[in-house]
């Protein structure tokens, strides 16, 4: 690290904010954090933040400062997401599960927003950031604990795909929207997935309990067009008892109704913001994905996303 800071120099100056309304465009875009710099009367700071369903994208520029992620931020307003950082200039240290991990120009990183965690800058620093719920990766939470606060490597194997491809979208931030968004903003999910499967298959062959769990997620995203779709038909399907099914779920603090919901609503979505697809009624969206209650539909998209389904519709015919 340093030993002296440089300040943000790059962009036009009314982009810039000072530190405490970077503190709160920080807090309201991404998750609720104590931010805090060294020189609070000079700092600048700019956030972009771009999200399309659940997944969220963020280009940050800043003067030295550091975020915490505290126990009580996490109890006051829990907040179930991974956040996987790519640092393109300056550095930084992240913190969390006991590792102290120094990340350099190139360097990416994983960490969880439901545990504390800190993340220090003592120079000027961009950073590209994308964030996701838990439940979207079929990985359990166990083993990618062991991925969290370590660096991952952007030269060689799924890495080297990543850092370019979330680079230039994080920069088009404002620039793309609607479906083209959805579309390029689910392909950054993908690929973080990707680089993180590969760097736990390189650490340890996942066990049987993992296995069993990937092949579960995997048979309800094929089977969550049917609306009958239940822990049953799951349990029985992999051969298992329902209570054992529960308690792989309970493992991962969510329940099996939570992912196939999650799952669905996910795939609405998407159908939602395609252009291709605007003739397609709305009841019919939630049906082909699941629902057959278009009450249910509405109720649970709106609570899901903060907006009902026809509104998503309208904003992207």
């Amino acid at each position: 690290m340093s030993d002296q800071p440089r300040r943000l120099s790059t962009g036009p100056p009314e982009d810039l904010q000072d530190l405490a309304a970077y503190r709160a465009k920080v807090s309201h875009a991404v998750v609720s954090l104590d931010v805090h710099a060294g020189d609070p009367d000079s700092f600048r700071g700019r956030l972009r933040a771009g999200v399309t369903g659940d997944i969220h994208l963020f280009d940050m520029h800043a003067d030295a400062h550091a975020v915490h992620r505290t126990p009580v931020l996490i109890a006051r307003a829990p907040q179930r997401y991974f956040k996987f950082s790519l640092i393109e200039q300056g550095t930084g240290m992240i913190v969390q599960d006991g590792r102290e991990t120094e990340l350099r120009p190139g360097d990416m990183a994983l960490y969880d927003t439901d545990k504390p965690y800190s993340f220090l800058f003592d120079d000027w620093t961009r950073m590209s950031i994308v964030m996701f719920p838990r439940e979207l990766l079929g990985i359990p939470a166990d083993l990618l604990a062991g991925l969290t606060a370590v660096r991952l490597d952007s030269t060689s194997g799924a890495g080297a795909t990543i850092r370019p491809y979330l680079s230039a979208l994080s920069h088009q931030i404002g620039q793309v929207e609607g479906h083209v968004a959805q579309r390029l903003f689910r392909t950054a999910f993908e690929l973080v997935g990707t680089l993180l499967e590969d760097n736990l298959a390189s650490a340890s062959p996942a066990g049987n309990h993992g296995a069993l769990l990937r092949r579960i997620l995997n048979y309800i995203d094929e089977n969550l067009a049917q609306p009958d779709l239940c822990p049953t038909q799951i349990a029985a399907a992999h051969f298992i008892s329902v209570r054992h099914l529960h308690a792989l779920f309970s493992d991962q603090s969510t329940t099996v109704s939570t992912v196939i919901r999650t799952r669905r609503l996910e795939r609405c979505y998407d159908e939602l913001v395609n252009p291709l697809l605007n003739g397609r009624p709305v009841t019919a969206v939630g049906r082909a994905h699941g629902f057959a209650d278009a009450t249910h539909f509405s109720r649970a998209f709106r609570a899901h996303f903060g907006v009902p389904p026809s509104a998503v519709r309208r904003e992207n015919a």
